[in-house]
């Protein structure tokens, strides 16, 4: 977008924050302390996977608003939905719960927000020499956007921030700052959670580019003999976000009970409109037989749901599972003696590898 596109719909966009989610806070400036908003509305919302950059074209209308004035217009906020969220491993099936929510009529799905990958960002810099905000403004900056996210349409019954994988890290932050929200935690096994990363066509870059942020998250805290970053091979840097992402999700789950639904990915799709059920039920949101029935046949489960354009059966992810389980299989052999490896160098690594979130 130009200077002067960006700047024409500026009042506009200011009056509509405290009233519509159809001013979405897209990106948070914290060096000039700006947030950039833009005008959306529910079909945007329904069509988009990712609420980042990607939603951004030439006919986009938005402005860079100071940061105290899209403060003040959280504050005002008159009739918040309740907030709630889903967590996940990555590549779990997180986009498709997202959308199958969606189909229940009632929830408002926001799929990665940019900003939220931002304020994980500057949450781990927080009390460090590094950090641009301290803990009082990162605490106003997260009450803004819990606020901002938590706007809804005339049939809007709850909103469900479905967060990217590593945002993660930041539930427990959130889940603490949000007291009455809940979440679900999506995640897979460790072998087949592996064969689905090896079988994407960007993999390695994928994994290499997340490596340095996984490693440091592994060693925080701890003392283990691993091999370093640049020897893994690919099916050990899945092992890694695997076991990192476990970690993660295992932790949040301790820390706040039953605010958090664990959801394995594979007992999910065995019975989707029983998974749905229980997602709605700890959501507090209506369940009904029509609903679920209606759920259960979706267009959304005939889709890929990152891209709906693209058909994706139901027997395709089996499909897929059992390409890669043949053409990487000893990548994914290596993934999981890595995992047995560290696994012997602390209960919390071994009580993952073995499914256990407690």
């Amino acid at each position: 977008m130009n200077e002067d596109t960006r700047n024409k719909p500026a009042g506009d966009l200011k009056a509509l924050l405290p009233v519509s989610p159809d001013a979405w806070p897209q990106n948070i400036d914290l060096i000039r302390g700006l947030v950039l908003v833009i005008r959306m509305d529910a079909r945007a919302y329904r069509a988009a996977s990712f609420l980042d950059d990607r939603i951004l074209g030439a006919a986009t209308q938005g402005a860079w608003l100071p940061g105290p004035a899209v403060t003040e217009a959280a504050r005002r906020i008159a009739d918040p939905r309740p907030l709630h969220f889903i967590f996940h491993t990555g590549h779990v099936g997180s986009t498709l719960l997202s959308r199958l929510l969606d189909e229940t009529g009632g929830v408002l799905g926001l799929r990665e927000p940019l900003a939220l990958r931002s304020i994980a960002d500057a949450h781990d810099l927080l009390s460090s020499r590094e950090s641009l905000l301290s803990d009082a403004q990162f605490a106003s900056l997260l009450e803004m956007m819990l606020r901002l996210w938590s706007r809804g349409y005339d049939w809007t019954r709850a909103v469900v921030v479905k967060a990217t994988s590593s945002a993660g890290r930041l539930a427990g932050t959130l889940l603490d700052a949000a007291p009455n929200s809940r979440a679900v935690y999506m995640s897979l096994r460790a072998e087949p959670y592996l064969a689905t990363l090896l079988g994407g066509a960007n993999s390695v870059t994928d994994l290499r580019g997340h490596g340095p942020g996984r490693m440091r998250r592994l060693l925080a805290g701890r003392e283990l003999e691993v091999t370093p970053l640049h020897s893994l091979s690919p099916g050990e840097l899945a092992a890694l976000g695997w076991l990192v992402e476990s970690l993660t999700r295992r932790n949040a789950v301790q820390a706040h009970g039953e605010r958090i639904l664990p959801l394995d990915f594979d007992e999910f799709m065995a019975d989707v409109a029983t998974g749905v059920d229980r997602v709605l039920a700890h959501f507090g949101l209506p369940r009904d037989d029509v609903t679920l029935n209606a759920v259960s046949r979706s267009p959304v489960l005939q889709q890929y749901s990152k891209a709906p354009e693209m058909p994706f059966p139901p027997d395709e992810r089996a499909l897929r599972l059992a390409e890669s389980r043949r053409d990487n299989r000893g990548e994914i052999a290596k993934g999981m003696a890595w995992l047995e490896m560290l696994s012997r160098q602390g209960d919390d690594l071994a009580k993952v590898l073995a499914g256990g979130a407690a």
